[in-house]
């Protein structure tokens, strides 16, 4: 397998349960409409390697299924690849900033069964804390949808929500 780096990623667009890795001098991968789901980023600056998760739910046993066919769609398990994808382009796991954003609540609920946005932050948090991975950055919670991208030429994710744009 090539590690070459591309000169120019493009757009690169993300859906639910979607995991892309570039190493790229430009382009861009972005996703939108993060409510619950969780976006996660990792980059490393000297291999130029970024990649992205879009993680709809928390546990994999939720859907044995679904887990087989999607395996992004889950914290659980989308996490573990996001990190394999970025090594295996030549990224080093210790210089990877990683940041993460969405986890909103967009239904209102007191009943923690039905609270998608903060299982998916437990799991995501329990298996950083397990690993020892830090966040360089994070926008979660709250109750409006997110739109977050990562710039391959700088390493820098953009949130843009509610009219708002900002870097992480």
């Amino acid at each position: 397998m090539s590690h070459d780096v591309i000169t120019d990623a493009g757009r690169v667009v993300l859906g639910i349960g979607g995991l892309e890795a570039r190493r790229a001098d430009r382009g861009l991968i972005i996703t939108h409409a993060l409510g619950s789901c969780l976006g996660i980023v990792v980059y490393d600056a000297q291999a130029k390697v970024g990649a992205m998760l879009h993680a709809q739910l928390p546990l994999s046993q939720l859907s044995a299924d679904l887990a087989k066919q999607h395996p992004g769609r889950f914290v659980d398990l989308g996490i573990p690849l996001l990190f394999k994808a970025a090594v295996d382009l030549g990224a080093n796991r210790r210089l990877l900033r990683v940041t993460v954003a969405g986890a909103a609540n967009m239904i209102a609920t007191t009943n923690d069964l039905f609270n998608i946005a903060t299982r998916n932050l437990t799991v995501m948090r329990k298996m950083f804390w397990q690993q020892g991975i830090l966040l360089a950055g994070e926008d979660t919670g709250g109750a409006s949808p997110r739109t977050m991208s990562l710039k391959l030429d700088t390493g820098e994710t953009v949130i843009e929500s509610q009219g708002r744009k900002y870097a992480l």
